[in-house]
């Protein structure tokens, strides 16, 4: 049974409502440690900037797209990475593109940068059709007895698949079949907020919700290493050589002038978790997102049936299916994969607003970039809350402030898998919305929760049928 009564109702997804009321000390700690989205008022709704403090620590809410400006790009070489975000992802990440810093980020940056040229899209989009189509086999014998099934889990599981397929030619060593849930898992448990990352405890000093996670930590590890020195012998072999992929242009640049063994190791580590993360997360919020907007959803099943039948190469999806693309991007702006960019400058800072009001930025103020009130601002969105695909569509995009939407981040440190990752979902949403229809029933009651990523607590259960053509 269907929960939406009325599908062409403009669909408002579920998301926390905006405090009016300044929490005490003890509401905002409870929340920052189960779900940081439950924190924010109303003020970081409305206003471009906030300056306030917490357990001590100077912060500022930028809000202000020429403000985001600043501080990512135009003065981002003033700007670190803020120490509670590093005390919460080096322990997974260590040396990997998302936490490493200085000498270290730019040689890693450098080196995987390549992998992500123009030049190797069509054999990314092919591999991802291909591993796409086989996954959504899955759902034919599903789809006859109108099944039941976790959208979320499945996303995940797809787009890990895909990453395996496409960057590691799908050898990674592993004992487990399903490595997937070894991610997920070392994720929740490593990735999660500790009373002691709030009050900038050292990073050696125990975390009691990490250490649950060491097992599948040295495990993740183990595997990355094997798969690391197989590879490495595959390079050696003269006759049989190694796939050109990231695993092999990556262990190319291991030298004494370029990237540490254990920078490698990093950096894989960095792929294969966070790499299919996000884009998992974004694709479940879209399938949910569409099963309640019967009128977006058949927009992108035209544009399914139009690629297939016109034999579209999938590297062209991209390109060709402009309401499934705008659908994706407006979830992201809804539930953007990563919640918070969180800077803090090196030196004492200041800005000039264009009204002519300038903001101080002391040296270590912990500066908060967060799309997700930067997506819902008021003074930035006509009605923030709804889902309106429109917004992305060329002629309303181009309207847009280039720092109001901030999905894969901007600047220096900008997502350098952010075309990947778009050209994935639209492919893994052609395929499927082509063959089958995903509803949602009376247990689909997703509430969004930050973790590392914007994820639907309770999952995505939702019913499967095959569409008739």
């Amino acid at each position: 049974m269907d929960k939406i009564a009325d599908k062409n109702v403009e669909f408002v997804p579920p998301a926390p409502i905006p405090r009016t009321t300044i929490p005490s000390i003890f509401e905002v700690i409870r929340a920052t440690l189960s779900n940081p989205l439950e924190v924010w008022g109303q003020p970081s709704y409305t206003l471009p900037w906030i300056k306030t403090k917490f357990l001590n620590e100077r912060i500022l809410i930028a809000n202000d797209p020429d403000l985001v400006h600043y501080v990512l790009v135009e003065n981002a070489k003033n700007y670190r990475m803020a120490t509670v975000r590093q005390l919460i992802l080096r322990p997974i990440l260590r040396d990997g593109l998302l936490t490493a810093e200085g000498t270290v980020w730019k040689r890693s940056r450098k080196s995987v940068a390549s992998v992500f040229a123009p030049r190797h899209a069509k054999g990314f989009a092919d591999l991802m059709h291909k591993r796409a189509v086989q996954y959504a086999e899955k759902y034919a014998p599903i789809a006859s007895t109108d099944g039941l099934v976790d959208v979320s889990v499945d996303m995940t599981e797809m787009t890990y698949e895909i990453l395996a397929e496409t960057l590691f030619s799908n050898d990674i060593v592993s004992q487990s079949d399903d490595l997937s849930t070894d991610v997920d898992r070392l994720l929740h448990t490593m990735g999660r907020v500790d009373p002691l990352d709030l009050i900038k405890a050292p990073w050696w000093v125990p975390r009691f919700r990490r250490m649950l996670g060491i097992p599948v930590m040295r495990k993740f590890r183990k595997i990355v290493s094997d798969t690391a020195d197989k590879r490495r012998k595959m390079m050696n072999d003269s006759e049989k050589g190694a796939p050109e992929d990231f695993l092999t242009l990556l262990l190319r640049q291991e030298a004494p002038d370029g990237l540490k063994r254990s920078e490698i190791e990093d950096n894989i580590i960095t792929f294969i978790g966070a790499g299919h993360e996000t884009t998992a997360r974004a694709l479940g919020w879209a399938l949910y997102c569409v099963a309640n907007s019967e009128k977006h959803r058949k927009l992108m099943e035209e544009e399914a049936d139009k690629i297939h039948e016109n034999n579209v190469d999938p590297v062209d999806w991209l390109d060709q299916m402009p309401w499934t693309r705008a659908v994706f991007e407006e979830t992201m702006r809804l539930y953007p994969p990563a919640p918070s960019i969180n800077r803090a400058p090196l030196k004492d800072d200041k800005w000039t607003a264009p009204n002519g009001e300038v903001v101080t930025i002391e040296k270590d103020t912990t500066v908060l970039v967060m799309p997700w009130t930067l997506h819902r601002h008021e003074k930035l969105w006509d009605n923030p809350r709804a889902f309106r695909p429109e917004r992305f569509l060329a002629e309303n995009k181009a309207k847009l402030h280039r720092f109001q939407y901030l999905p894969f981040g901007a600047g220096p440190r900008v997502c350098i898998g952010a075309t990947f990752a778009l050209q994935e979902a639209i492919i893994v949403l052609g395929v499927l919305l082509r063959h089958f229809r995903f509803d949602v029933t009376d247990q689909t009651d997703p509430w969004p929760v930050q973790k590392l990523t914007v994820q639907p607590q309770g999952g995505l259960p939702m019913i499967v049928t095959r569409r008739d053509h």
